[in-house]
């Protein structure tokens, strides 16, 4: 199981603290990035959480999935690597 977990439902209020103080309570966070738009700067509505550990991860996963943060019910799972894109050259 990998580590990277996309967290989604996100309130446009929620920061990179309130997230990795959330998953903390569940092991040791490594990375969090909350990707923003840029034309507005605001939250996209999604994150990525990066846990130490697989263990971490999937007790972060059971007890966050559908969990409320900030007025909104989380969701939680295993982050999908991209496919890479292909050339049109």
């Amino acid at each position: 199981m990998s580590n990277r977990l996309y967290v989604g439902n996100l309130s446009f209020h929620t920061t990179e603290d309130t997230l990795r103080a959330t998953f903390r309570a569940f092991g040791e966070v490594d990375r969090v990035d909350v990707p923003t738009d840029r034309e507005t700067g605001r939250v996209r509505g999604f994150a990525f959480v990066t846990m130490a550990s697989a263990q971490d991860a999937a007790r972060a996963i059971s007890e966050l999935d559908g969990a409320a943060l900030d007025g909104r019910n989380l969701r939680v799972n295993v982050a999908q690597e991209r496919p890479p894109r292909r050339s049109g050259w």
